[in-house]
This record gives C-alpha cells, sequence and structure tokens, in this order.
C-alpha cells in the first residue's frame, strides 16, 4: 500500500462515503478506495480483541462477532461505516457516558504514509502518531490495518425504556439519573418546539432466549422529489403525531440490536426525502454549563426559521478526555439535525447557530460539515496546531482546503 501511495498526486482514502459533509470528498482529486481492504486477520475469542483490515465494514464485525459474544463497544447511527472511517472520524455511538467513542477500544493501528514510509502506532506505540490519527480526518496517512478490543454481550437483544419528556430540564434530569445505571442513552427532539420536548430512549444488553427477528425487507425511497419532503408543511404536524405516538407507547421493552442502533439502516436512498437540492446536517456539542442555555436558544432559532428535520438528536457526552487530538466528542450535551438545503436562507440559521456554539465554547463535528467557519474550527480544535505536525503532505481533502488552506 505504501508504495502505491509514494509519488502520487495528492490523494484521500475514501470508505463508504457515509460523511455528510466533505471529510470524504476530494474534488479534482485522488480517491483510494479502501472498501477491498476488508479481510479479516485475527481474532482471539478469550480477549475479544480483533485485528482487521481497515475496510472491514462494522456491520461485518457485528454480524460475524455477536453471535460469538462479542459486540463494538461504540457503533454510530449506521452500520455501513469501515473500521478506517470510523477511526479516522472518531465516531460516537449513544454510549460516550459509559465507553467514550471509537478511538478508546483502538489499540493497534497502521498507517501508510505517501512517502513510502509505514508506521504502527497505538495508546502505548508512538503515542502522539495515535492521538493524531484518530480523528485525523484522514489526513495523517492511508489507515490499512487496525485492532479492536470488543465487548462481552450476552447476545443480540436490548432492554429498552422509552420516556416523554416536556422540556430540556426534564431531559438533563433523565440523562443524569440515566447515566450509572444505562449504557445507551438517546433522545429524539421536537426541534419546532421551544419547550425541547422530546423522546427518551434507554437501554442495557439482556440475555434473552428468543428467537431472532426475520430479516428485514429493505425499503427505499424511489425517487428524487421535485422540491424537499421535508418543509414548513410537512413537519410540524409530522413531529406532533410522532411525539404523541411515542408518548403513548412509552415504558420498556425488548429490542434487537439493529432498529435500536441503525434506525435508518433499512430505508435506502433516504436523503432523497430532501429533494435535488439535498440537506446539510449540523451537529455541534458545548460543555455542559453553558448546554441549558445554549440548546434553548438553537431550538428558538430553529423553530423562528420554520426549517429542521425530524432527524433530530440531542444527547449528552460523558466527562473523559478524547483519544484524538481532534476528536468531536467533549463533555457536554450534543444536539444534531438535518435541515433541507435552502441555500442563502440555511446558510443565514447557520450563522445564527454557529454564533451560539461559538460563544457557549462549543465545537462542530466535521465528520457532517460542509460549511462551517474557519475561526469556529480554530477554536472549537485547540489541538489544531499540533496535529498539523503529523499531516500527510500527499493527503488533501474538500474539507482541509476549506478549513486548513492545504
Amino acid at each position: 500500500m505504501a508504495a502505491q501511495l509514494k509519488n502520487s498526486a495528492p490523494g484521500l482514502a475514501y470508505g463508504m462515503g457515509r460523511s455528510y459533509g466533505d471529510v470524504c470528498l476530494n474534488p479534482e482529486g485522488l480517491l483510494w478506495l479502501t472498501t477491498g481492504l476488508d479481510r479479516f486477520i485475527a481474532f482471539d475469542a478469550q480477549s475479544g480483541r480483533l485485528r482487521c483490515e481497515a475496510g472491514v465494514l462494522l456491520k461485518d464485525i457485528q454480524q460475524l462477532l455477536i453471535p460469538r459474544g462479542w459486540m463494538l463497544p461504540v457503533t454510530p447511527g449506521t452500520q455501513f461505516v469501515t473500521v478506517g472511517g470510523a477511526i479516522a472520524n472518531d465516531i460516537h455511538g449513544k454510549n460516550h457516558h459509559a465507553a467514550g467513542s471509537f478511538g478508546d477500544h483502538v489499540q493497534r493501528i497502521v498507517l501508510a504514509r505517501t512517502d513510502g514510509t509505514v508506521i504502527t502506532c497505538g495508546p502505548d506505540l508512538q503515542p502522539h502518531w495515535f492521538a493524531a490519527t484518530v480523528g485525523g480526518m484522514g489526513l495523517t496517512g492511508v489507515i490499512t490495518e487496525a485492532e479492536i478490543q470488543l465487548r462481552k454481550v450476552a447476545g443480540p437483544w436490548l432492554t429498552v425504556e422509552t420516556l416523554p419528556y416536556e422540556n430540556l430540564d426534564q431531559f438533563f434530569q433523565l440523562a443524569d439519573d440515566s447515566e450509572a445505571r444505562w449504557e445507551h442513552t438517546v433522545s429524539w427532539i421536537d426541534c419546532l418546539a421551544a419547550s425541547g420536548r422530546g423522546i427518551f430512549m434507554r437501554a442495557n444488553s439482556v440475555a434473552v432466549d428468543r428467537p431472532l427477528p426475520k430479516t428485514a425487507h429493505k425499503r427505499s425511497v424511489p425517487f428524487v422529489p421535485p422540491v424537499s419532503l421535508i418543509n414548513a408543511y410537512s413537519l410540524r404536524p409530522f413531529n406532533t403525531l410522532y411525539f404523541n405516538l411515542k408518548k403513548r407507547q412509552a415504558g420498556h421493552s425488548i429490542q434487537h440490536y439493529q432498529p435500536f442502533f441503525y434506525p435508518l439502516d433499512n430505508l435506502l436512498q433516504w436523503n432523497r426525502i430532501y429533494g435535488p437540492q439535498g440537506f446539510f446536517q449540523y451537529q455541534s456539542v458545548v460543555p455542559r454549563a453553558q448546554g441549558t442555555d445554549a440548546v434553548a436558544a438553537m431550538l428558538r432559532e430553529i423553530s423562528r426559521s420554520g426549517e429542521g428535520s425530524f432527524l433530530a438528536v440531542l444527547k449528552t457526552f460523558g466527562e473523559r478526555q478524547a483519544p484524538g487530538m481532534m476528536s468531536f466528542p467533549q463533555p457536554g450535551v450534543t444536539l444534531a439535525l438535518d435541515f433541507p438545503n435552502k441555500n442563502a436562507q440555511t446558510h443565514r440559521l447557520f450563522e445564527r447557530l454557529d454564533a451560539i456554539v461559538r460563544e457557549a465554547g462549543g465545537r462542530i463535528y466535521m465528520a457532517k460539515d460542509a460549511r462551517m467557519p474557519r475561526d469556529l474550527f480554530e477554536s472549537g480544535y485547540p489541538r489544531l496546531p499540533e496535529f498539523l505536525n503529523f499531516r500527510d503532505p500527499g493527503i488533501s481533502s474538500a474539507l482541509s482546503r476549506r478549513l486548513i488552506g492545504t
């Protein structure tokens, strides 16, 4: 791999392309497709240590090893992500307070540089290279292999409790009360309700003797509508209907891990509902001390704008140090929403949200960004000067040129 990269034009590793922004794009440049690096190399069934190539999908790890009693300790909202992409973006899941981010469970990385060198690093082996590569947006080299510590589980089932809340104070109370006893916590929030109402879900792995669910028939949005189906006429009634329906369904249930972790994976091409202009996702994290005021201010701006989406997620991050210099998670609260692209109108809303995040001392998630201003990037990621010492000059992306200049 290193020999193939040497002396080539600036390129970028490309896995499944599931990042919502431009972190995995390289217009007029090269993309090195990594999905062919899909071998499982070794697995220790006693310790749960997995060694694999960087193009292996999280889906394949889950399907192969959960029946053997091991699960990924951290997983994002889709399982169609490569291991290399999970490391490069230091993905997080619904259990940051309990397990941190993906990089917290990576023991070794093999990194191919475009000058022909190969670096093996980990938390205790060349740790600065490790910290630069975890969350490093693929800019320190091409990840070719990784060793990951998996988590022991009793099976594929979760016990889930669903709880409605009427305001942000109730959300934070539920989040605080759940951290000690529940591994996974997340909430849907009605982005047009200035009060901050929503549905809180918390879950733990559970040993249940029941047949596996039948393989769900994947549905697909068959075409791109001429305008976004997410608009001022559809969003408010949908959110009201969804909140009231989930409120009536509150209580305990047993769920398979797939619909809980990956609710959109069975709806293919779901992004088409946003119409031909597409959509932006805006995900921020702000410190907990400013969390209530900042989230409330963002919800007021979104409600006034009439924009937003039914895909709105609010959750807390735990009090832990991020493994990467450029990792997104920090102690606090994170809000993620999709917005149909209405060009200047949407960008004006983002400028108002940026001001709230900036004042609160927060940051924007690069894996889901396509328009963050450079000053907010630099203030949100204070270790940027240190990270730049580990850049591979033969690697570039649309995001790096927009935010770093090269």
